[in-house]
């Protein structure tokens, strides 16, 4: 599994896969719980990682943005979008973060 993924998820992926495996379980059903789009899901969670301040986990979703062909600009417009709720600060963090993944691929 920590093939997959990178760092401190791969870290716990491998040392407690029944763990990893339910927090997939729980992750997929959430998915399947209303009518959003794959797209959708990916930048509302894109947005709820800006929100939270997780550097980590905008890299996670900016990446699997960039795997899922949503376009970069897309992805910094939900930085952006964060400017009036969470501050000017936050958001320049935010698209630094998201341009960490965007500018290496």
């Amino acid at each position: 599994m920590s093939k997959t993924l990178p760092g401190a998820a791969g870290d716990l992926a491998e040392t407690y896969p029944s763990v990893w495996s339910a927090y997939s379980d729980l992750g997929e059903a959430t998915a399947k719980a209303g009518g959003l789009t794959e797209r959708e899901r990916r930048l509302v969670k894109l947005a709820l990682s800006i929100g939270a301040a997780s550097e980590g986990a905008v890299h996670s979703h900016a990446r699997r943005g960039v795997a899922e062909g949503i376009p970069t600009n897309d992805l910094q417009q939900v930085a952006l979008l964060a400017i009036g709720p969470l501050g000017f600060p936050r958001a320049v963090a935010a698209g630094t973060w998201i341009s960490d993944i965007t500018d290496a691929e």
